[in-house]
């Protein structure tokens, strides 16, 4: 038995090589479809590995109070815009000290500025830098990482210390990047501050860097930049998750009470959990996903049909061959089993080559867009499945065909 599979095999592969030109444009067909399903799919996977890095780093027991939930509602045919009152300092203020559930801290903080300029020695920076007033919660409750120096501490945020932490690319590319950035004395509009601590390098995050930030304390950002309207953020970490939607439910009522609204109105605020964006990261790529899988699906449909009249038209071209073979005594289940391994191996080589290049377009792409590359398992264990699919599914029919031609009517075939 296994030398008649290793005959078979045998057959199969000089057959594969006696018409090179067709198996390599056959390959190349099978190659193209995989080629689109793996180059998507691993685009997509880099896309939800990136996004979910940038947002989950917050932890999933973290929640913020906002200006706005929902930006519009509707009556009727026509959308009202939904207008929230801005979260003042006083409000802000007021509900960092009244919420005191157990196991919580609250950052309170506000962007100052982004187009700061920033001084070292002689040299400056272009006018692109944001400046964030924050306290000293607000770098662990955003899932921040200080990788050289320190974060504040009360001392600083409380005794108003012109200090300030700031982001990696002051380290690696900027104004500090010939020199230990500890200790040195940078200036924002005029002020000089003494760095303190070095974030972890975090990206771009929707075309917005997150390396080209300085902090420094939230009263000392108050008294330097006075602008109408600012709109203060705030952020609760709850320490024990178990807790969290007890913690919400009790921010909500102190909202509402800073407030003064009554039991009949509604929050004119917004509540925002980390993991519900999370959810929602996952719910629209898991749609990107899908999409992949159906524009793949149509280009290796087309694949498999093409790969099935070459096949089709193999069985004819070689018919005398066929009616010789079951002259001399060969079964049908034998006809069937060659054809059947010709067309499986050209699949499975057109998937091989199909899974390479579609890592490698993926992997150019990631590169372009300046995101992390991440194998996508997931695509190529796919990948190997569909195009063994497409070579059983597209085999099958010829290699029935074959095994059914009439010897006597084969050898007379020209």
């Amino acid at each position: 038995m296994i030398g008649l599979f290793r005959e078979n095999v045998k057959i199969a592969m000089g057959s594969i090589r006696a018409q090179l030109l067709r198996t390599i444009l056959t390959v190349i067909i099978i190659a193209i479809g995989i080629t689109a399903l793996v180059g998507i799919l691993t685009v997509v996977t880099a896309i939800e590995y990136n996004l979910n890095s940038s947002f989950a780093s917050m932890g999933s027991n973290t929640f913020n109070i906002n200006q706005y939930e929902s930006t519009g509602r509707r009556r009727g045919n026509e959308e009202i815009e939904k207008i929230n009152p801005i979260i003042s300092y006083p409000e802000a203020r007021a509900f960092k000290e009244k919420f005191n559930t157990p196991f919580t801290q609250t950052s309170l903080s506000f962007i100052a500025t982004s187009n700061a300029e920033v001084k070292f020695e002689n040299k400056k920076t272009d006018p692109e830098i944001s400046v964030l007033g924050i306290d000293e919660f607000y770098l662990t409750n955003s899932g921040l990482e200080v990788t050289q120096g320190r974060n504040f501490n009360s001392f600083d945020i409380s005794n108003n210390v012109y200090s300030c932490v700031v982001g990696s690319d002051f380290a690696t590319k900027g104004l500090l990047k010939d020199t230990n950035p500890i200790d040195k004395i940078i200036s924002v509009r005029g002020a000089k501050f003494k760095v303190i601590g070095v974030l972890k390098e975090k990206g771009s995050t929707f075309g917005n860097s997150q390396d080209l930030r300085v902090m420094i304390p939230i009263q000392v950002a108050r008294s330097m930049f006075s602008a109408p309207n600012i709109n203060y953020s705030l952020s609760t970490m709850v320490s024990k998750k178990e807790l969290l939607d007890e913690s919400i439910d009790n921010a909500i009522i102190t909202m509402r009470k800073i407030r003064k609204l009554n039991p009949v109105e509604e929050n004119n605020f917004g509540i925002s959990r980390s993991d519900d964006l999370i959810n929602r990261i996952g719910e629209l790529t898991g749609f990107l996903s899908w999409s992949a899988w159906i524009m793949g699906i149509i280009t290796i449909l087309g694949s498999s049909i093409a790969l099935m009249n070459i096949m089709v038209v193999s069985v004819t071209e070689r018919t005398r061959e066929i009616g010789v073979r079951k002259a001399l005594g060969a079964k049908k289940s034998t006809i069937a089993f060659q054809f059947f391994i010709e067309t499986l191996t050209i699949g499975q080589m057109g998937g091989f080559f199909g899974i390479i290049l579609g890592i490698l377009i993926g992997f150019i792409i990631c590169l372009a867009a300046g995101w992390d590359f991440v194998i996508p398992w997931g695509a190529i264990i796919a990948a190997f499945i569909t195009s063994f699919i497409v070579a059983l599914v597209s085999g099958l029919y010829p290699a029935i065909k074959a095994s059914k031609l009439d010897p006597i009517e084969a050898l007379r075939y020209e």
